[in-house]
């Protein structure tokens, strides 16, 4: 329904047209760099490879392509995050009714786009910057985090991925060790609380 809504919105602008849609973050990477859009619009939650870790691999695939995000978050530390993922606009769910079409045009004009509260979330950041570790986890652990805390098991996070079960094995026990977790269930409440994905 949602997907619809926005398929109405944009082609009833002149001169546009969607060239794919997809249901997951994954199936939204291979549509993007099927089709190569000029800008994708990416829900942040999404299931399978949630919204930032596609965009990562959309603008690392496509560099041309312009990544626009849709969010009901706004924390500000989520928001560098998608920055650093490569997508160039970001608008709250709830600003999307008015903000949706000039954000695209913005985009499509290679130039950045941001609703009210997540500008002065970036002003505020960029003003008062506050050392923050890196992220500890690679793209492909948090790939492996989100599919886990979906409820996959080993084998289907090494059918996705590609990958050999044993290899998802180690993957998973690295990831464990490193995030000092002892459990599936405790991996699940970090995706949550780091919105790899959503409760």
């Amino acid at each position: 329904m949602v997907r619809q809504g926005l398929r109405r919105v944009i082609e009833e602008q002149s001169g546009w047209q969607v060239c794919g849609e997809a249901g997951t973050g994954r199936r939204a990477v291979e549509k993007a760099v099927a089709t190569k859009p000029d800008v994708v619009v990416m829900d942040f939650a999404m299931p399978e490879l949630n919204g930032m870790e596609a965009t990562r691999q959309i603008r690392a695939a496509l560099p041309e392509v312009e990544v626009l995000i849709l969010s009901m978050h706004e924390s500000e530390e989520l928001v560098r995050e998608i920055l650093a993922a490569g997508a160039r606009g970001y608008v709250l769910k709830s600003d999307a009714g008015h903000s949706l079409v000039n954000a695209i045009k913005a985009l499509a004009e290679h130039r950045p786009y941001f609703t009210s509260k997540i500008s002065s979330l970036v002003m505020e950041g960029y003003l008062n910057p506050q050392t923050r570790e890196n992220a500890t986890l690679t793209p492909r652990e948090r790939e492996i985090v989100q599919l886990v805390a979906e409820g996959r098991s080993t084998k289907e996070v090494a059918d996705v991925l590609g990958i050999s079960v044993k290899t998802a094995e180690t993957h998973r026990s690295n990831i464990l060790r490193k995030l000092d977790l002892r459990s599936v269930s405790d991996l699940v409440r970090y995706a949550i609380r780091n919105k790899i994905v959503e409760p």
